[in-house]
Parts: structure tokens; sequence; C-alpha cells
């Protein structure tokens, strides 16, 4: 591997900390929208629904999508699709796939969505907002809110004030995209951050989500690795809280997920011969739970037709 390290799918880190904090993330990115909800009722993730206007030959895709059910404060119910573009393409019809999604969700369900982007690519010129289009009988302009990570470069002591676990988001992906062919720095950064969860004393329960987005976007060559490893289990030595080993319990989980993968990569190319990157890259973002049900299932694979429906019928968007 060389020594700038990047992972195929940082998609996945985004889909767990959205569904975790969920709240958080439209109060931090989208506060005018925030103001309709009532969020003493519980949200839901409308997954099922999603994978029904979605097109099922998208593979190996850059982005997150979320479709949320919340209630306003006036006692109706509204959806919301969240929009994570991880890493745009200068030729990507960005803004007519916000107003296709936002179009099939009416079409299918008669619910029209709030559509949200947040922006993660390094272009300062890249903001779409709108898709339009203007004949003399027919004129269409639909607009979107979207938010850009990058702005927040400027914020950054309004980040290092806040307690809101999308601060620490922003603020592990800006220093990462940072430290591109840094490694030296992007180690130092990556235990500033993960010290600042203590110091601002979140629970446990906050430290290891937190954590886990940290350490899987701030990716680091195996040399740096271990050394931040010691640095960071010294640390959890001399600090008072019950849960020394988050660190280490965290990785033992990494580390088995990792090893699934492996062993279910080799197997299926047994199966089914030589899997294209699409579905390489679709394996690496399933759960432990995941991997060890298709380990399973993968026995009684003879094709690898079998394996795209059970990704389809298994595979969360």
């Amino acid at each position: 591997m060389t020594e700038e390290l990047e992972r195929v799918d940082n998609d996945s880190p985004w889909k767990e900390i959205l569904e975790a904090y969920f709240p958080q993330a439209m109060q931090f990115f989208f506060p005018q929208t925030v103001e309709l909800i009532n969020w003493e009722r519980p949200h839901e993730f409308l997954d099922k629904e999603f994978q029904q206007i979605t097109r099922k030959a998208e593979l190996g895709r850059r982005y997150v999508d979320k479709l949320v059910k919340v209630w306003q404060i006036q006692g109706q119910e509204i959806w919301l699709l969240i929009h994570v573009e991880i890493q745009a393409k200068s030729e990507d019809i960005f803004a007519e796939r916000m107003f296709s999604y936002n179009l099939r969700i009416f079409d299918r369900f008669g619910k029209p969505a709030i559509s949200l982007a947040i922006l993660c690519d390094t272009d300062p010129k890249w903001r779409p907002n709108q898709y339009s289009y203007n004949y003399p009988n027919t004129k269409l302009n639909f607009e979107f809110g979207t938010v850009k990570l990058l702005d927040y470069q400027n914020r950054w002591t309004e980040l290092e004030a806040s307690d809101n676990p999308f601060a620490t988001v922003v603020m592990a992906h800006l220093k990462t995209q940072q430290t591109t062919k840094k490694p030296g720095e992007r180690k130092a950064w990556k235990f500033s951050l993960i010290r600042r969860l203590y110091e601002l004393g979140l629970q446990e329960k906050d430290i290891r989500n937190l954590y886990r987005f940290i350490d899987w976007v701030m990716i680091l060559p195996k040399a740096l690795e271990a050394e931040f490893w010691q640095e960071f289990k010294q640390f959890e030595q001399e600090q008072t809280m019950s849960y020394i080993t988050t660190g280490e319990r965290i990785g033992y989980e990494r580390g088995k997920q990792e090893q699934g993968q492996t062993l279910v990569l080799r197997q299926l190319q047994k199966r089914v011969g030589e899997l294209p990157q699409e579905f390489r890259e679709r394996i690496q973002t399933l759960s432990l739970e995941q991997l060890e049900a298709l380990d399973e299932a993968l026995l009684d694979f003879t094709a690898i037709e079998d394996l795209l429906n059970w990704l389809e019928a298994n595979q969360t968007t």
C-alpha cells in the first residue's frame, strides 16, 4: 500500500454517525429546517421506502442518502431526504440527481420531501443548489439546501467550542483532507481530536461513536498507526474514567470486522470467481453481523447473481 492511504468506503462512517445523531446533525447543519420539527416525537429512517425509488444499478457509489420521517410542531408528518456527497466528480449531474430523487419520492409516495445536501468535496467553487429548465410554456426551478464542509475551515474556533457531535465530524473530515500526504501531521491531529472527546466530558457511548468516525476516516500507515495506539493506550491509562479500554475494545471490533471481510472475500472467490471492484466495495461496507450472515449464505451460491441478490436483500442504503 502507498504511504497515503484512503478507505474505499468512507460512506460507512457517515451512515453510522447520521443514524446515531440525526437530530444533532440537523441542528448543526440545517437550523432553519429544525425549527419546523417536534423532536419529542421519534424520527424514523425510511430505508425500505428509499430503496423503492433508487436505481439498483448504482453500485460502488460514493455518497450517502437517508430518507427520514419526522413530525412538524403543528402535528403533520414531513419527510427529509439527507444526501451526503463524499467525493464529488466534476462531471457529476448532482443537481439533477437531487431533483430526480425528490420527484420519485413524490411520485411513489405522494410526499413532498425537504431535500438537503452535505458537500464533502475539496472544490470551493462547486456549490450546486438548484435544478431548473425554462421553456416558453413550461419552466421549473427546484432549489435544495446545501452545506459545504470546506466553509468550516474559517470557523475552526466555533467548531472547537461546540459540543455537538457534528463539530467533531467536520473537524475530522477537514483535517483528513488537509493532511493528505502528511501522515505525521494527521497522526497528531487524530490524537488531538480524540483527546478532545474526553476533555468535553462526553459519555462513553458518545466517545465510542465519535472515535469510530475519527479512526475510520483518519487512516494512518501501519507504522504510525502502531505508534498512535501506544500513545493512546498511555493516554487512557492516565484518565480517571471507568472505561479505560475503550480504544482497545474498538480496535478489537475493527480487527474482527476486517478479518471477517478477508475470509468472506476469499470464500466468495472460490464460489463465484473473481469479484468486480464494485462488489468488493459493497462487502467492505457490511457490518460484522451482516458479514457473518453472508458467510453462511454463500455456501449456497453458485454464480455472482446469487451474491447480487443477497446484497440487494440484506444491505441497507
